[in-house]
């Protein structure tokens, strides 16, 4: 049985993640059009890629069969979503590559499907560098029929691509790659600031740990940058903190608790009240060397000058 691949996408939601998604899924000729809540970035990347234009957003909607969104929350999802059913064709589908909560993504999933649309919530880890390098790692919830049938969309955006079940999973797996994530934050972080007070030369620090047991991306990609007092290089530490809240209330719902969860929910909202939110989830590094050094997060925010 011949397969009716999806191949005329919409993307929506054109940040960080999503505007190099875009591109490319352009270069592999998947894209149609472009969507944003601010219109002038829909119209920058229109340009930039050379994209026909549509005479309107229902016509836009209309001649997809696929629409992907890539937004920054639940609510903002929820709000799209609602927007845009009126305007799309029955037997479409909707991707959703954003970080929501797996009760959210079955909330959007039924919405779509009471009007014919079918839903595959496919969050995606590996930062802008892989949406980017179109090397994403994508884990996807929803009917396995649809997910072989946007292959072609997922291999242009990602180079491990995992159904990992029924809608909701998708996103059940990303809060648990952010609990890792936090985790592996949390100890690089920690290490660092310990090596810099023993008075170690860090860089070499870095170096010799990467190449061992306690290798990982993360401190290979930020250790050299959080030396520099770096902090505007990936995933800001605001949506993480939200991220993580999303991973506490999935444990709330199996009357569980993490303290790594917790512990890291703490750290972050700390950092994001002193005024750091933008800023990249190394940033933790502050924290652990106020802990150390025994001073507090303003006057870490004062030796910053």
């Amino acid at each position: 049985m011949t397969i009716d691949k999806l191949h005329q996408v919409v993307v929506y939601g054109l940040g960080a993640m999503g505007r190099p998604m875009a591109r490319n899924l352009h270069k592999q000729g998947l894209l149609i059009g472009v969507k944003n809540r601010t219109q002038g970035k829909a119209q920058a990347m229109q340009k930039e890629l050379g994209l026909t234009p549509f005479e309107d957003e229902a016509e836009l909607f209309a001649a997809a069969d696929t629409i992907l969104t890539c937004v920054s929350a639940d609510n903002d999802l929820k709000d799209i979503i609602q927007h845009i059913i009126p305007l799309l064709k029955p037997g479409s589908v909707v991707i959703d590559c954003s970080t929501v909560s797996p009760k959210t993504a079955q909330s959007v999933s039924d919405d779509l499907a009471a009007n014919g649309i079918a839903f595959l919530d496919a969050p995606v880890s590996g930062g802008v560098e892989g949406a980017k390098k179109g090397s994403l790692s994508i884990m996807v919830g929803g009917d396995r029929e649809h997910y072989k049938r946007a292959e072609d969309i997922f291999s242009a955006i990602g180079s491990q691509i995992t159904h990992m079940g029924k809608v909701g999973q998708g996103q059940a797996t990303k809060a648990v790659n952010q609990v890792m994530v936090a985790g592996v934050a949390q100890a690089v972080c920690s290490a660092l600031a310990m090596a810099e007070q023993c008075k170690l030369d860090v860089k070499k620090v870095v170096e010799v740990l990467s190449a061992g047991a306690a290798g990982n991306w993360f401190l290979e990609n930020r250790g050299q940058t959080m030396i520099k007092n770096e902090f505007n290089v990936g995933f800001k530490l605001d949506l993480l903190l939200k991220d993580l809240h999303i991973c506490q209330s999935t444990l709330d719902s199996m009357d569980a608790a993490l303290p790594l969860v917790q512990n890291s929910i703490e750290d972050y909202r700390r950092l994001s009240e002193a005024g750091y939110g933008d800023e990249d989830i190394s940033a933790l590094i502050r924290l652990k060397r106020c802990l150390l050094n025994q001073e507090d997060l303003t006057q870490e925010s004062e030796n910053d000058g």
